[in-house]
């Protein structure tokens, strides 16, 4: 599929006329700690969250799973999609909402043969038009671009434009997710550009106000993406 370039005018007219506002996709921090329960509470009553990722490193899945139960309840309490990182086996087991797959954790056909239509796949895609056009035809339902911003939660080795969410957007009904060092002083630049989700985390759990604080912080930001359609 040929990459095309966008003028700008009209791909600002496209999000404004067709996508509607960008969503807030809340990730867990990379270890919880006694009480997380509480706090993933205090932010999904804070203001609306699209979707709670539980990505934890360095542990089994049987670990993972039993920290889940708790967290996934609460997800479905609050109309948030529950999304497992990396592992197909595990989302299937939880009977998860979505997966999301590293370039390196999966092919989306296979993820959706194991998951069903009705569950959600995205796909990490970094800087690269084309891993986001393949991730498109193998059935993906969102693409993450980034990281945007410098970001301590992972080791960054792609850094992101905007420009490249303006592109994805007026191109493909496909929803974009920006993600890495997001906060709400740098979130506008990407919901302008049409990212569809603002993917968080350090933001919101290591805000010093607390999560609830942050949580709403973003919500002013999101509104202003709201477009005629």
């Amino acid at each position: 599929m040929e990459e095309q370039e966008l003028d700008p005018d009209f791909a600002d007219r496209f999000h404004r006329e067709r996508r509607p506002p960008c969503q807030l996709y809340l990730i867990s921090p990379q270890a919880l700690v006694p009480g997380f329960e509480d706090r993933l509470r205090a932010a999904l009553d804070a203001a609306p969250v699209a979707a709670f990722q539980l990505r934890l490193k360095g542990i089994d899945d049987h670990a993972i799973a039993r920290a889940a139960e708790p967290l996934q309840k609460i997800c479905a309490d609050h109309d948030t999609a529950f999304i497992i990182n990396d592992s197909i086996s595990l989302a299937k087991r939880l009977g998860a909402d979505g997966v999301h797959l590293g370039q390196d954790d999966g092919d989306p056909r296979d993820a959706r043969v194991i998951l069903g239509k009705d569950v959600q796949i995205g796909v990490t895609c970094h800087n690269s038009r084309h891993l986001a056009m393949e991730a498109g035809e193998a059935g993906a339902d969102y693409v993450a671009f980034g990281a945007f911003y410098p970001t301590g939660t992972k080791q960054v080795e792609h850094f992101a434009e905007p420009e490249i969410l303006s592109w994805w957007s007026t191109l493909f009904p496909l929803p974009s997710v920006a993600i890495g060092g997001i906060t709400p002083q740098n979130a506008a630049p990407l919901v302008s550009a049409g990212a569809d989700f603002i993917a968080v985390s350090s933001a919101v759990w290591n805000a010093s106000a607390g999560e609830a604080a942050a949580v709403r912080a973003f919500s002013p930001i999101l509104a202003g993406s709201a477009r005629e359609t």
